[in-house]
Protein backbone atom coordinates (compact mmCIF):
# COMPACT_ATOMS: atom_id res chain seq x y z
CA UNK A 1 0.00 0.00 0.00
CA UNK A 2 1.25 3.51 -0.80
CA UNK A 3 1.92 6.17 1.98
CA UNK A 4 -0.96 8.03 1.10
CA UNK A 5 -2.76 4.77 0.96
CA UNK A 6 -1.80 4.05 4.83
CA UNK A 7 -2.78 7.47 5.72
CA UNK A 8 -6.31 7.09 4.33
CA UNK A 9 -6.83 3.44 6.02
CA UNK A 10 -5.51 5.15 9.28
CA UNK A 11 -7.55 7.82 9.71
CA UNK A 12 -10.60 6.04 8.83
CA UNK A 13 -14.26 6.75 8.02
CA UNK A 14 -14.58 8.94 11.43
CA UNK A 15 -12.27 11.70 10.29
CA UNK A 16 -15.11 11.90 6.72
CA UNK A 17 -16.85 15.25 8.69
CA UNK A 18 -20.39 15.66 9.20
CA UNK A 19 -22.65 14.06 6.37
CA UNK A 20 -24.63 16.19 4.28
CA UNK A 21 -29.06 15.40 3.33
CA UNK A 22 -30.90 16.70 0.57
CA UNK A 23 -34.38 16.11 -0.38
CA UNK A 24 -35.72 16.50 -3.15
CA UNK A 25 -39.64 16.51 -3.77
CA UNK A 26 -40.81 15.85 -7.49
CA UNK A 27 -44.59 15.61 -8.92
CA UNK A 28 -46.65 12.60 -10.94
CA UNK A 29 -44.53 13.25 -14.17
CA UNK A 30 -47.37 11.59 -15.91
CA UNK A 31 -49.36 15.32 -15.04
CA UNK A 32 -46.98 17.09 -17.20
CA UNK A 33 -46.15 14.62 -20.17
CA UNK A 34 -50.13 14.52 -21.07
CA UNK A 35 -49.80 17.98 -21.27
CA UNK A 36 -47.26 18.93 -23.19
CA UNK A 37 -49.16 15.72 -26.21
CA UNK A 38 -52.04 18.58 -26.15
CA UNK A 39 -50.28 22.37 -26.51
CA UNK A 40 -47.63 23.82 -28.50
CA UNK A 41 -43.95 23.84 -27.40
CA UNK A 42 -43.34 27.71 -26.55
CA UNK A 43 -47.07 27.30 -24.47
CA UNK A 44 -46.18 23.87 -22.63
CA UNK A 45 -42.47 25.01 -21.34
CA UNK A 46 -44.22 28.48 -20.41
CA UNK A 47 -46.59 26.76 -18.72
CA UNK A 48 -44.09 25.31 -16.71
CA UNK A 49 -42.38 28.43 -15.93
CA UNK A 50 -45.03 29.86 -14.43
CA UNK A 51 -45.90 27.27 -12.38
CA UNK A 52 -49.55 26.01 -14.25
CA UNK A 53 -47.60 22.31 -14.68
CA UNK A 54 -45.52 20.87 -12.57
CA UNK A 55 -41.53 20.75 -13.13
CA UNK A 56 -40.00 17.59 -14.64
CA UNK A 57 -38.51 15.60 -12.03
CA UNK A 58 -35.05 15.36 -13.69
CA UNK A 59 -35.16 19.70 -13.03
CA UNK A 60 -36.26 19.04 -9.00
CA UNK A 61 -33.15 16.71 -8.41
CA UNK A 62 -30.92 18.58 -10.39
CA UNK A 63 -31.81 22.10 -9.27
CA UNK A 64 -32.71 23.69 -12.37
CA UNK A 65 -35.72 25.48 -14.33
CA UNK A 66 -36.45 27.80 -17.22
CA UNK A 67 -36.05 31.46 -16.91
CA UNK A 68 -36.54 32.81 -20.30
CA UNK A 69 -38.62 31.09 -22.78
CA UNK A 70 -38.60 32.20 -26.54
CA UNK A 71 -39.66 31.10 -30.15
CA UNK A 72 -36.40 29.07 -31.12
CA UNK A 73 -33.85 30.17 -27.39
CA UNK A 74 -34.31 29.26 -24.04
CA UNK A 75 -32.36 29.72 -20.72
CA UNK A 76 -32.60 27.44 -18.10
CA UNK A 77 -30.17 28.84 -14.61
CA UNK A 78 -29.43 26.34 -11.34
CA UNK A 79 -26.87 26.54 -9.11
CA UNK A 80 -24.93 23.06 -8.35
CA UNK A 81 -24.14 22.23 -4.76
CA UNK A 82 -21.59 19.27 -3.87
CA UNK A 83 -24.40 16.20 -4.35
CA UNK A 84 -23.39 16.22 -7.30
CA UNK A 85 -19.89 16.46 -7.02
CA UNK A 86 -17.80 13.76 -8.94
CA UNK A 87 -14.27 11.68 -6.78
CA UNK A 88 -12.40 14.53 -8.09
CA UNK A 89 -14.02 17.46 -5.95
CA UNK A 90 -15.44 19.36 -9.33
CA UNK A 91 -19.33 19.24 -10.45
CA UNK A 92 -19.96 15.93 -12.57
CA UNK A 93 -20.22 16.42 -16.00
CA UNK A 94 -22.95 14.60 -16.02
CA UNK A 95 -24.98 17.55 -15.05
CA UNK A 96 -23.53 20.21 -17.46
CA UNK A 97 -24.09 17.95 -20.09
CA UNK A 98 -27.75 17.35 -18.70
CA UNK A 99 -28.16 20.93 -18.94
CA UNK A 100 -27.13 21.27 -21.96
CA UNK A 101 -29.24 18.25 -23.73
CA UNK A 102 -32.28 20.33 -21.99
CA UNK A 103 -31.77 23.57 -23.18
CA UNK A 104 -30.96 22.17 -26.78
CA UNK A 105 -33.85 20.07 -26.99
CA UNK A 106 -36.57 22.59 -25.13
CA UNK A 107 -35.30 25.39 -27.95
CA UNK A 108 -36.48 22.93 -30.15
CA UNK A 109 -39.36 21.80 -28.34
CA UNK A 110 -40.42 25.93 -28.95
CA UNK A 111 -40.70 25.46 -32.31
CA UNK A 112 -43.32 22.72 -32.22
CA UNK A 113 -47.01 22.94 -32.56
CA UNK A 114 -49.30 20.96 -30.28
CA UNK A 115 -49.32 17.09 -31.15
CA UNK A 116 -45.84 17.22 -32.40
CA UNK A 117 -43.06 15.78 -30.10
CA UNK A 118 -39.17 15.46 -30.36
CA UNK A 119 -36.59 13.43 -29.02
CA UNK A 120 -32.83 13.76 -28.98
CA UNK A 121 -30.80 11.61 -31.65
CA UNK A 122 -27.39 13.21 -30.51
CA UNK A 123 -25.30 15.22 -28.28
CA UNK A 124 -21.61 16.42 -28.49
CA UNK A 125 -20.71 18.11 -25.63
CA UNK A 126 -17.92 20.08 -25.35
CA UNK A 127 -16.00 21.05 -21.68
CA UNK A 128 -14.12 24.42 -21.32
CA UNK A 129 -13.60 24.21 -17.30
CA UNK A 130 -14.03 22.51 -14.44
CA UNK A 131 -17.65 23.73 -12.40
CA UNK A 132 -17.34 23.97 -8.69
CA UNK A 133 -19.92 24.84 -6.09
CA UNK A 134 -17.64 28.34 -6.20
CA UNK A 135 -18.58 28.66 -9.84
CA UNK A 136 -22.28 30.29 -9.08
CA UNK A 137 -25.32 29.91 -10.87
CA UNK A 138 -24.82 28.21 -14.21
CA UNK A 139 -27.11 29.92 -17.25
CA UNK A 140 -27.47 27.41 -19.93
CA UNK A 141 -28.57 28.84 -23.24
CA UNK A 142 -30.19 26.96 -25.87
CA UNK A 143 -30.65 28.06 -29.44
CA UNK A 144 -32.40 26.29 -32.32
CA UNK A 145 -29.71 26.44 -35.39
CA UNK A 146 -32.10 24.53 -38.13
CA UNK A 147 -35.81 23.53 -37.69
CA UNK A 148 -37.20 21.04 -39.32
CA UNK A 149 -39.89 18.80 -40.04
CA UNK A 150 -38.14 15.54 -39.68
CA UNK A 151 -34.56 16.82 -37.69
CA UNK A 152 -34.40 19.80 -36.23
CA UNK A 153 -30.70 21.32 -34.90
CA UNK A 154 -30.09 23.00 -31.61
CA UNK A 155 -27.14 24.57 -29.87
CA UNK A 156 -26.32 24.94 -26.40
CA UNK A 157 -24.00 26.97 -24.00
CA UNK A 158 -23.23 26.85 -20.49
CA UNK A 159 -21.75 29.64 -18.63
CA UNK A 160 -21.05 29.98 -15.10
CA UNK A 161 -21.73 32.64 -12.64
CA UNK A 162 -19.20 35.43 -13.84
CA UNK A 163 -20.10 34.86 -17.59
CA UNK A 164 -17.18 32.10 -18.28
CA UNK A 165 -18.30 29.08 -20.69
CA UNK A 166 -18.01 25.82 -19.08
CA UNK A 167 -19.63 23.64 -21.91
CA UNK A 168 -20.91 23.88 -25.18
CA UNK A 169 -22.73 21.94 -27.21
CA UNK A 170 -24.70 20.44 -30.35
CA UNK A 171 -27.40 18.32 -30.56
CA UNK A 172 -29.86 17.38 -33.02
CA UNK A 173 -34.00 16.01 -32.28
CA UNK A 174 -35.68 13.94 -34.40
CA UNK A 175 -39.72 15.65 -34.83
CA UNK A 176 -42.10 13.31 -34.74
CA UNK A 177 -45.78 12.94 -33.82
CA UNK A 178 -47.02 13.13 -29.86
CA UNK A 179 -47.42 9.30 -28.84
Amino acid sequence: MTEVGQEIAAAGAQDWGASAAKTVQWYDPKITAEAAARMAGLDFLRAIRDGLLPPPPIASLLGFAATELERGYVVFEGTPDESVYNPIGTVHGGLVCTMADTVAACAVHTTLEAGVGYTSIDLNVSYTRPVTRDSGRLRAIGTVVKPGRRVAFSRAEILDGAGKVVATATSSCLIMPSA
